[in-house]
């Protein structure tokens, strides 16, 4: 009974995957044994990856594509790999001595976490450029950066008023893992083995995985590895439109602090997705401006393999994000040019502190790309915006942009030299943590979130009134006065009391 069930399913599998194609798309015997349980247990997992391009067409199929149209970018695919559909055992069976969390489940050596690491085994130039992306060393970045913990523990750390101070200590992992290392990653690790029971094959023995589950950009894997593919492209399906798309994007990059998607969403731009995305082409590889979409999204002008109407390449394919960018503009503590390295842990600015830029705004330069890179950065991202506007349009529009860096720096540099002043006349306490305290929470308010705001309404050339009153100048505004209002008022309560 159970072979006849087993032979049904897995018949029916193939043939939806495959179009009624079975033998041009044959399920390797692994996958097979795989689909037998997971197929009842798991119907929507199985059901995304039966729409996936990886379940419809093989490697070796993939690989006959011809130039821009090539989307497996590894010279060479493990034979074993090459003949059958990309289903469960291709990717959760590969490498399996370099997981530490691979373990014997009917008879087969699997992981669970699938690592970009994994995905190499086609897709190689695409893991190692993301390798090289600020995104992929997103947990060190924070984890690993002092002033970045306190930042942390400031915001989601256990609080407790003593003596009539409010007290941090850390957060628990389970807060962690979903408040800042949801988007930054956990570090995966093994902590032992359980025993489950399951319907199908009675007690099954598992590994039990500190930081599971995390999808973030850059969670650390048991294989050493750094983030997730599944980040944007979102198992099982792993899907190129998904990614293309800006809901993917808006998980982490909806704001405050990193206000992307509602500026895009209220942005002209925004505005032609959302009437006209219906009749784009979000599959078609190269992606064709004006012929298989009509206005940017995220992954248009950050990632995505782009050429003109005649087949030219306008934009290469990068998953190293900042490739196309010669601003950071979400300000930690003001905007600065891109650091060469996406470790940012090892930035220090002049006082020795890991930032970077100085309090007073100037660059930590010895580890930001330089202006000869910037400029490239700049002609690569205008390359894009000039296949739908003209040279006047795009050079206002930058014009306008970098002029709004300047002058948000400026207006961040005047909130902290009133922190600076409070900070030296111990009405604040710096050392301890410079973010913990009522009035440093209305200094990061100022460049965490409304700077931000005002900077990405420029860059995204758009987003209404979030460069105003929306999160934006008014707040801002607001925030400055508070701040210098409150040293005036403590300066008056100390002279007060001294005499």
């Amino acid at each position: 009974m159970k072979n006849a069930l087993f032979a049904l399913i897995v018949g029916i599998l193939v043939l939806y995957a495959g179009s009624g194609r079975a033998a041009d798309l044959p399920v390797s015997e692994a996958t097979a044994d795989c689909l037998e349980c997971h197929a009842l247990i798991h119907p929507g997992m199985v059901k995304d990856w039966q729409s996936s391009r990886h379940a419809q067409m093989t490697p070796k199929q993939a690989m006959a594509a011809e130039g821009p149209a090539l989307k497996v970018s590894s010279p060479t695919v493990p034979a074993n790999l090459l003949g059958t559909s990309v289903g469960c055992a291709e990717c959760h069976t590969l490498n399996p001595k370099s997981h530490a969390d691979t373990f014997e489940h009917n008879g087969y050596d699997i992981h669970v976490v699938v690592s970009p690491d994994d995905c190499a085994a086609c897709h190689s130039q695409e893991a190692g450029q993301y390798s090289k992306n600020i995104m992929a060393h997103a947990y060190a970045n924070l984890d690993a950066n002092p002033l970045y913990r306190k930042l942390q523990i400031s915001i989601i750390g256990r609080k407790k008023i003593i003596d009539g101070k409010m007290t941090y200590a850390p957060a628990d992992e389970a807060t962690q893992a979903e408040a800042c290392y949801y988007c930054h990653g956990t570090r995966l690790k093994v902590t032992g083995s359980e025993t489950r029971e399951t319907e199908l094959a009675g007690e099954l023995e598992f590994p039990v995985i500190e930081g599971w589950p995390n999808q973030g950009v850059g969670r650390i894997n048991p294989d050493g590895s750094l983030g997730s593919c599944a980040a944007c492209h979102t198992r099982h399906a792993f899907s190129i439109e998904m990614a293309r798309k800006p809901y993917t994007c808006k998980e982490c990059h909806v704001g405050p602090d990193v206000p992307a998607f509602k500026v895009y969403e209220a942005s002209k731009h925004g505005n032609i997705f959302s009437a006209m995305n219906k009749s784009w082409d979000f599959n078609a590889v190269p992606w064709s401006i004006g012929r298989d979409f009509t206005a940017p999204t995220c992954a248009t002008c950050h990632v995505s393999l782009l050429v003109n109407k005649d087949g030219e390449v306008v934009a290469e394919r990068t998953h190293q994000v900042s490739n196309r960018l010669p601003w950071r503009i979400f300000g930690l503590i003001y905007a600065h040019p891109q650091p060469q390295s996406p470790d940012t842990s090892k930035i220090r600015n002049q006082a020795g502190q890991p930032l970077p830029t100085d309090l007073d705004g100037g660059f930590a330069a010895a580890y930001l790309i330089d202006e000869k890179e910037m400029n490239l950065r700049r002609k690569t991202m205008q390359k894009v915006c000039l296949n739908c506007h003209a040279d006047s349009w795009v050079n206002g529009h930058w014009q306008r942009f970098e002029n709004t860096i300047r002058e948000t720096n400026a207006d961040i540099l005047t909130a902290t030299q009133t922190m600076s002043a409070i900070w030296s006349q111990g009405l604040a306490d710096f050392q301890a943590n410079p973010f913990d305290e009522a009035i440093e929470k209305k200094w990061t308010d100022a460049w965490q979130f409304y700077a931000n705001t005002i900077r990405f309404a420029s860059a995204m050339a758009g987003g209404g009134d979030y460069g105003v009153y929306a999160g934006g100048r008014y707040q801002l505004t607001k925030s400055l006065l508070e701040i210098n209002d409150w040293r005036v008022l403590q300066e008056k309560v100390a002279a007060q009391s001294n005499k």
